[in-house]
Parts: C-alpha cells; structure tokens; sequence
C-alpha cells in the first residue's frame, strides 16, 4: 500500500517569479524503485484531501506523484484569479511551479527520468498549456482547449484527454483536441464520455458547497464512477506506453 503522502517543500529553479515557499504534496509508490514520475495539477478548488486522494491514486499506479499547490502563496481566494490569468497568458507563477515539480522529480534518485503531467479541471488546462514543456506524456482532464489549438500543440508530447459530454463549458473539446492531434501526428487518446459532467474523475463533490447545484446543473459536475474507472484505465495504459512501465 503506498504511504501517505507528505507535504514538503519545493526549491525554486534558478531564476524568479514562482510561488514563495512552495508547498507540495509527495506519494511515493510501494516497493522498490526507480519509478517514472507524473506531476499533478489540482482543480480550481486547490490543493483539496480530493486532489490529494488523486495523488494516491497515481502512486499506487507505480509512479511518483507529486501535486504543487499552485496556491501556496495564500490559498484559493487570492490566487485563483491570478493563476487563471497564468493559464490564458501561458506564463506566469504557476508555470513556475509546475517547471519546479519536474525538476524536482528528474533531480530524484528513485525517478527513472520519463515524467508526465496530469491536470484535472483548471489543471487540465494546464497539462495541455505544458505539453510542449519538457513532459514526456500529458493527461487532460476536462481542461479548457486555447484558441489556436494546433499552433498552441506543436512539438507537443502524447496526450490522453477525457472529457464529460454533459459538460456545457466544453461542448466539442473533445472532438477538437482529437483533431488537432490527428493534424500534427502527436500520439494520443482522446475520449468523450457522454454521460459524465465535469469534474466526473473525483470521488465526491467539490467546490464551494452553496455553488455545487449551480455546477451540477450547468456543468454536469460531479462524480461519475463508472466513466471514472475507464478514464483512469486509459490514463494509465497511455502512461505506460509512454512513461515506462510502472510497478
């Protein structure tokens, strides 16, 4: 059984502009390593014992999973708009500390190297905004698309993107990104399911509580266990095509 994971400290790369003192979530797999490596990109709600339940979900595949708090620098109120601002701009704090979580995991002994990034909601959008970045596969999870998509992908890694049909703020992602990556010949899996909403991989509700039947019913959101299992099954095949086999 993978341990719990631990909070630790992040050391900045050279150079500014990531978040002071940046916090982070650490699950190492059980047994012995090396193991590839995935860092993690939380929802918009942050760094929540749901994204750190997703953190375990991925050690427990056989990969070091480590989840930066994009909010470090104090929490969802007085970052979310600042890190939103990162993700359309594509540079900012939050590249910074998604840059520092990899370098992180290659600088590690028990990482064979092969590392991969996987985002959920607003940190699905920030897997596709990294995919081009030094990863070596990408996992988009109901992430919002650019608007010059194939300009935006190129020299991207593999991606596997699975995306909820009942979700009105991304109606036709899905069939874009699949066609963007089949015009540039990037290796991927790109799935919709027509049942699911957004945020369909978590295991319970997220989000403000006052705001999640406005969510549920413009979003779809919410849990959807059955898509959820599939999805989590491609994403792990994909990365161990990709990454290397884990344990």
């Amino acid at each position: 059984m993978t341990a719990a994971p631990q909070l630790i400290d992040l050391k900045l790369p050279d150079g500014p502009g990531g978040s002071a003192g940046l916090k982070a979530v650490l699950a190492i797999p059980s047994g012995d390593g090396p193991w590839p490596g995935v860092v993690l990109v939380h929802e918009a709600s942050g760094l929540t014992d749901v994204m750190r339940r997703q953190t375990i979900r991925v050690a427990e595949a056989g990969y070091l999973a480590l989840m930066p708090d994009l909010f470090t620098e104090g929490g969802p109120r007085k970052c979310l708009v600042a890190t939103f601002r990162a993700l359309l701009a594509g540079a900012g704090r939050a590249f910074v500390d998604i840059e520092s979580a990899r370098t992180f995991l290659s600088e590690r002994n028990d990482c064979t190297g092969r590392i991969g990034v996987l985002g959920l909601c607003m940190g699905g959008g920030f897997a596709l905004a990294t995919a081009t970045r030094g990863f070596d596969a990408a996992s988009v999870n109901y992430g919002r698309l650019p608007k010059e998509l194939d300009d935006h992908l190129l020299g991207a890694c593999p991606i596997v993107g699975s995306f909820g049909g009942a979700d009105r703020s991304l109606i036709g992602a899905a069939a874009r990104l699949d066609s963007s990556l089949d015009r540039l010949k990037i290796a991927h899996d790109v799935k919709e399911y027509p049942g699911a909403g957004h945020a369909f991989l978590n295991d319970v509700e997220t989000g403000p509580r006052v705001l999640r039947p406005v969510l549920a019913r413009f979003l779809g959101a919410g849990p959807d266990p059955v898509a959820a299992a599939d999805a989590w099954k491609r994403i792990e095949e994909f990365f161990g095509e990709h990454l290397g086999a884990s344990q």
